[in-house]
């Protein structure tokens, strides 16, 4: 796939999209069939209970795993190989001990081989954007687990990319660097309008930064519930000041209740 002429936010297009692992009797059907539709710009989150596929879904758009059946395309291209312009945020951090902050996001820069000032300036504003002022020069173990993260972040934008895929990305944060992270993102993705395929357990979360959730079933996971979220941008920390959210959460609630996820009897 030509990836030169991607916008600024990339579609993505899934039709019957599978996914096994092994063969014969032994075979695991961990994902699908599932289609998915995201318009270029949108932020939209997958959620569901542990093992249903959620990630096995980034994988599969990122073209880092092959679909056991089914096909991608990404603006309108169809998808046959890893894609380069595509940043990529997990729930570990990934930094390298042994580079500073800068440093780890300039990585992208040198491995990419981009012009050097451009790349520095462009991960200056990041750090600005992100709250990273005068961590620049820190090494990992000298940050916070919301500041290693962040890093990683600025890292996954600083060569620009259409899409940035985010796999349980506040997973491993406490609660107050979650929410105050989770306001950056969303500023910083209002400014930039990247295509973004956010994977959570959180219900908080998904509501808060997305334009639509996906709500997926136990493995092999599907896709049972498509949830628009209509509330204004951008949203406060307390998401409880809008009595739509609590209509949201509750409907998610049900799906998982119904499915068996959720046991309250």
């Amino acid at each position: 796939m030509d990836t030169s002429t991607m916008s600024i936010g990339a579609s993505i297009n899934a039709r019957g999209l599978t996914k096994s692992y092994g063969g014969g009797e032994g075979a695991f059907h961990a994902l699908g069939p599932i289609d998915l539709d995201i318009k270029p710009g949108e932020f939209v989150s997958l959620i569901g209970p542990s093992g249903c596929g959620k990630s096995t879904t980034m994988l599969l758009v990122a073209g880092l795993e092959p679909p056991s059946s089914g096909s991608i395309a990404i603006d309108s291209q169809p998808l046959t190989k890893p894609i380069t312009e595509v940043g990529i945020v997990f729930q570990d951090h990934l930094l390298l001990e042994f580079r500073t902050a800068m440093k780890n996001v300039l990585l992208q820069q040198e491995i990419r081989g981009l012009d050097r000032a451009e790349s520095r300036k462009h991960a200056e504003h990041l750090f600005a954007r992100l709250g990273l002022l005068g961590a620049e020069d820190r090494y990992p173990w000298q940050l916070s687990g919301g500041m290693r993260q962040r890093v990683s972040i600025a890292r996954a934008l600083v060569h620009e990319p259409s899409m940035l895929l985010m796999d349980e990305p506040f997973g491993a944060l406490d609660a107050i660097s979650r929410t105050q992270i989770r306001h950056d993102l969303e500023m910083l993705w209002l400014e930039t309008r990247k295509t973004v395929l956010f994977i959570t357990h959180s219900i908080d979360e998904a509501i808060g930064l997305s334009d639509r959730v996906f709500v997926m079933s136990r493995s092999p996971g599907r896709i049972v519930d498509e949830i628009k979220i209509d509330l204004p941008r951008p949203r406060p920390a307390h998401l409880g000041e809008y009595p739509d959210f609590a209509a949201y959460a509750k409907r998610i609630y049900s799906v998982f209740e119904k499915l068996g996820v959720y046991k309250f009897d």
